[in-house]
This record gives structure tokens, C-alpha cells and sequence, in this order.
């Protein structure tokens, strides 16, 4: 699993680990952001190759989801370099970048980790009212 650090110290409590015999095989990530954390991230799912295709990946997502949710998240974005076609399976659709909340621009992962080619994705909350930029 090799993904972007940039920002994750923070965004640990939020995090959605598995483990397999005290061995980490897979992660999804939320990093919130915004003054009432209505916005967030899904960054760094991984899944250890040994354990791909068997729905943990899935797993995860759905789990991370609903947490961020339960936490009062309206709208979750992500960036993505390779699994713009998995995505839409949870909900995301593709938005512009100019289409993205200023606190999700501000973050690591959003500024310096993805690059400016990475396709973006937002799934807003099953309870929330639309999201409108800022």
C-alpha cells in the first residue's frame, strides 16, 4: 500500500482499519474538514494485495461512509488517480475542482499529494440537504 501521508496524523481518529492477525491489511481514511466538519475527504483506501478482491476494500469504503455520516458529514469528496470506475458504486460522481468547498482545497492531500490530474468525486450525504461550494 503506497499512498500520501501528506495530512493523515491528523486525520487518524477518523480512520477504518482492518486487521488480520494483529496485521494491518487494509485502511479507508476521512480526513474533516470545515468549521462544523460538514466536509470531508475520503483518502488513502487501501487494501494489501494478498486481500484485494475478496470485498474488503468495499467493506471499508461503506464502513468509512458511515461514519462520516454518523459524524454529521454532508458531503464527501475525493481524489483519485485510478478508481474513478469504483467510486460510483458509494454514491460519488465526478464535480470540478472549482466546484470544491475551500476547506477540502486547503487540505495536503487536495493542495501537494494528488496531482492537478486526479479526477474529482463528491457523494453527498444520505440525510443532507444540498452542498453548495464556497
Amino acid at each position: 500500500m503506497s499512498l500520501p501521508l501528506d495530512g493523515v496524523h491528523d486525520a487518524l481518529p477518523w480512520f477504518v482499519v482492518a486487521e488480520h492477525g494483529g496485521t494491518i491489511i487494509g485502511v479507508a481514511g476521512i480526513e474533516a474538514c470545515g468549521p462544523a466538519s460538514d466536509h470531508a475527504l475520503l483518502r488513502s483506501v487501501a487494501v494489501s494485495t494478498p486481500w484485494q478482491s475478496r470485498g474488503l476494500g468495499r467493506a471499508l469504503v461503506t464502513r468509512a461512509i458511515a461514519e462520516a455520516e454518523a459524524r454529521g458529514v454532508r458531503a464527501l469528496y475525493l481524489l483519485t488517480t485510478t478508481a474513478d470506475g469504483y467510486f460510483p458504486a458509494f454514491g460519488f460522481t465526478i464535480t470540478s475542482r472549482d466546484a470544491v468547498p475551500a476547506d477540502i482545497r486547503a487540505t495536503a492531500e487536495f493542495r501537494e499529494a494528488c496531482p492537478a490530474s486526479a479526477t474529482v468525486m463528491v457523494r453527498a450525504s444520505s440525510n443532507a440537504t444540498p452542498v453548495v461550494a464556497t
